[in-house]
């Protein structure tokens, strides 16, 4: 029995041998880098100290999540994270897609591959960096934006940096000019593999470009925009910590408190009053909640169409 079952399986996976052994690399970083790590979970459910380790720390249960939660804070930053991700994503995700579709009907390779090139490069630009020409541009005295509104309209801009309005829009929008252009490959490759002869019996029907776009590449590409809508639900509280802790000052912190920096804050920047324990739990939280969205918008796509991730 056993045999057979060798033999089987030599005969099903022997002949790809050489591509299992190139999976070992990227298995093992993910077991050593993602699974290992999550000992360190249990410092959510303890009273963590240098002296007692993860392990001699003592165990508190959920009392570093009551406190989290009775904290005033609390509705506050998670609020303030759900209308960010929200945002962007309402206003982020159809982008590149739009933009893809319009990419395919140009027909000149070479000023399409120009387009292409322009439309990537932003997302090459460090978070630093580009946090550095959102305060250049947008400085109220010295910046380019302010400049101009005043001379267009003869009145003087609000200082958005200093807006949380202005961060919201900001944050959400500059990542939208950074991001569209990259995201758009993968769509711009499922595009790739949709049938010349659909177009073809769809210009003998007398559909123009418009139609054929709308009936044919975009019904071709949806099972890929479905799987990556429920992986952007699966980090739908995840957001970017650099970028927000980077804009962020007192005028506009109501906005810009988001979880990653409020657990950042909590766990190692207040010198002297760090709660390690309390941070690894809102950092518990925050993954839950994602693994949880994940869950339920995968069922969801799973009983509405075909496409799914499992």
């Amino acid at each position: 029995m056993l045999e057979r079952a060798l033999k089987a399986l030599k005969k099903k996976y022997g002949n790809w041998w050489q591509l299992y052994v190139f999976l070992l690399l990227p298995l093992a970083y993910i077991i050593i880098f993602k699974y290992i790590p999550m000992v360190g979970v249990q410092i959510a459910f303890r009273k963590y100290t240098h002296r007692g380790g993860i392990w001699g720390s003592k165990w508190v249960g959920m009392s570093n999540f009551i406190k989290f939660f009775n904290s005033p804070k609390a509705s506050v930053i998670i609020l303030n994270t759900l209308k960010l991700s929200v945002y962007s994503i309402f206003v982020g995700f159809p982008f590149p897609i739009i933009f893809a579709l319009f990419l395919n009907t140009i027909e000149a390779p070479r000023y399409k591959k120009i387009v292409q090139t322009i439309t990537y490069m932003p997302h090459f630009i460090s978070t630093v960096v580009l946090v550095g020409i959102i305060m250049q541009v947008f400085n109220s005295t010295l910046g380019v934006a302010p400049k101009i509104w005043k001379t267009l309209t003869g009145v003087q801009r609000v200082d958005v940096l200093a807006s949380p309005n202005g961060f919201v829009h900001l944050y959400t929008w500059s990542g939208v000019w950074q991001g569209f252009g990259w995201g758009s490959i993968m769509y711009l490759a499922a595009l790739t593999a949709v049938s010349p002869d659909l177009h073809e019996a769809a210009q003998i029907d007398g559909a123009t470009r418009w139609q054929r776009v709308l009936h044919v590449d975009l019904p071709s590409i949806l099972p890929t925009i479905t799987i990556m809508l429920i992986l952007r639900m699966g980090s739908v509280m995840s957001i970017g910590f650099e970028k927000a802790f980077l804009m962020q000052n007192d005028l506009n912190i109501s906005a810009s408190e988001v979880i990653s920096t409020y657990e950042y804050k909590i766990g190692l920047a207040n010198a002297g009053s760090t709660d390690y324990s309390r941070s690894a739990a809102i950092g518990l939280f925050n993954s839950v909640i994602n693994m949880i969205m994940l869950i339920i918008v995968n069922t969801i796509s799973g009983k509405l169409s075909s496409t799914s991730l499992w």
